[in-house]
């Protein structure tokens, strides 16, 4: 006798969201010896999703995408291109990949790393793309104080209502 009993589907899974997105890039990056603060605001105004950097000195943004709308709707990433030695995109599994090839995405000029919330793979490294020294040095200035004043705040709240802000 055959069963006319079916499992109804159950909801599609979630797709990613930036923070386990950045949390996997994060688990990759520490594996790799790069350092990162996510929400870091740049001097232009703009806020990085990731910048960190690497055991060499060089800096390296990455700009987080989990939505297609929003990867091709974003014109604001270049930019970060000049407050990083290397930049990448950071995007979910789920997303279409095909536009970063394009030309309006530079691709001689981004990597790509795709990541969950567990962790990431570069699949497209990033070209190095020199900082001037002195850039550069105000630019790793700014993420160690970011990361200091960060963790004072954390150890003590009262902390956040002195000193300067990101």
């Amino acid at each position: 006798m055959a069963s006319t009993f079916e499992i109804a589907p159950g909801p599609s899974p979630a797709p990613a969201d930036a923070v386990a997105v950045a949390r996997g890039i994060m688990r990759l990056f520490a594996r790799n010896d790069i350092w990162c603060l996510p929400e870091m605001p740049l001097r232009n105004g703009r806020r990085a999703d990731l910048m960190g950097v690497d055991a060499k000195g060089k800096v390296i943004i990455v700009e987080i995408k989990v939505a297609r709308a929003d990867l091709l709707g974003d014109g604001k990433w270049p930019d970060y291109l000049d407050h990083c030695d290397r930049f990448y995109w950071g995007v979910a599994p789920h997303i279409d990949r095909a536009p970063l090839e394009s030309d309006g995405y530079q691709p001689d000029c981004c990597g790509i790393i795709v990541a969950d919330g567990y962790d990431g793979e570069i699949v497209r490294p990033a070209p190095t793309h020199p900082l001037a020294a002195a850039r550069r040095k105000v630019e790793i200035e700014r993420l160690a104080r970011a990361a200091m004043r960060r963790m004072a705040v954390a150890s003590d709240e009262a902390c956040g209502a002195w000193g300067g802000l990101e």
